[in-house]
């Protein structure tokens, strides 16, 4: 009996310790997203790389590239002052030097304006407007008349991916990465009256299927898919709201769309804990913050209790955080360095020096 007890008592003791030890452990993904340096800030954004990110234990970055990039296979598209090839692979060498997974990413669906600013897709192919009648004057003052500010490329026009799935080609194959991030968040403009191909189509089904058409694409040449994971989420049920859920029925695609797709679920005012219902569903997910750290450092120690509290199957698919940078790299730059009030003292640099005290 007394062998059975100190039996009992030693196997207790390993439970424990292994418990703190996995919950000790770094989140696997350890990411930040932000946009992609100016052309003239590359050698300062390399020596980041070098002597700030790789030291702070960032091992996946993705970067907002968009069309600032000089596309070969759409030239039309390129953005003022783009990146060309030989600033890129000097982005990419860094990371290879310190095992940092990169990611480019380039907004497809939604996100196709910014208030009174037409992105380039729909500047060059108005045709591929999703809302053609709701007109961008630039004198309009943000937020538009319906409290949005982002139109969609339809995802019915035969020829958007064409063009979108080059673009996607030629940036994953400039970065030599594994992985595309298409963004897909506040996708407001979906299913609308004004589309001659997707009024009355229900939007889950829309959503799904495009999401499923970018996923198939990437998949057929080994590569993975990122997306933001707010359009999944019920915003009314869940009371989160119209910006970090869905309030027009695309939470429904969580249903619809493959499992592989890695799931970048975004919350910067209050550390909500969405990550349970997409590993429940299925889905590899990454938790991210902005710019206040207590919710940062409460998420990262979320998704490391809930790791340690998951069943096998689920336990994995917790796979991370990543922080998000909203303002130009620069900005995140001098913060980073301490060179500039404006960037020391902003938010989000702020919060993401907290946030890998604790990852």
């Amino acid at each position: 009996m007394q062998m059975k007890t100190k039996s009992f008592f030693l196997l207790c003791c390993l439970l424990f310790v292994s418990l703190v030890i996995y919950a000790e452990r770094p989140l696997t993904v350890r990411g930040l997203c932000l946009g992609a340096p100016a052309k003239d800030d590359v050698p300062a954004f390399v020596k980041l790389i070098d002597e700030k990110l790789a030291p702070d234990s960032v091992n996946t970055l993705v970067l907002r590239i968009d069309y600032r990039y000089e596309y070969k296979s759409h030239p039309e598209l390129r953005a003022d002052n783009p990146l060309s090839e030989a600033d890129v692979k000097k982005i990419v060498a860094a990371c290879k030097r310190h095992n940092i997974r990169v990611i480019p990413q380039v907004n497809l669906l939604g996100h196709q304006s910014w208030a009174s600013q037409t992105g380039k897709l729909l500047e060059v192919y108005p045709q591929f407007d999703e809302t053609p009648s709701i007109k961008l004057p630039k004198d309009y003052k943000w937020p538009n008349a319906d409290g949005l500010y982002c139109k969609s490329y339809c995802p019915q026009h035969p020829e958007v991916h064409d063009v979108v799935f080059e673009v996607v080609d030629e940036i994953v194959q400039a970065f030599e990465s594994d992985a595309f991030h298409a963004g897909m968040d506040e996708v407001f403009y979906i299913a609308h009256p004004d589309c001659p191909r997707c009024k009355g189509e229900d939007p889950a089904v829309l959503f799904a299927g495009e999401v499923t058409k970018i996923r198939n694409h990437l998949a057929d040449n080994g590569k993975e898919l990122w997306i933001w994971g707010d359009r999944l989420i019920d915003g009314k049920t869940t009371g989160i709201g119209l910006w970090e859920g869905s309030y027009n029925n695309t939470h429904r695609a969580i249903d619809l769309i493959p499992k592989d797709v890695v799931i970048n679920d975004w919350h910067y005012e209050k550390p909500h804990p969405t990550p349970v219902l997409f590993a429940a569903k299925g889905f590899d997910v990454i938790i991210c913050p902005w710019r206040i750290p207590d919710v940062a450092v409460k998420e990262a120690a979320m998704m490391k209790m809930l790791r340690e509290n998951a069943s096998d199957e689920m336990r994995p698919r917790y796979a991370g955080i990543m922080h998000t940078f909203w303002s130009d790299a620069r900005t995140f730059i001098d913060g980073m360095n301490n060179t500039t009030e404006k960037g020391k003292n902003d938010p989000s640099v702020q919060t993401f020096k907290e946030l890998v005290k604790v990852w």
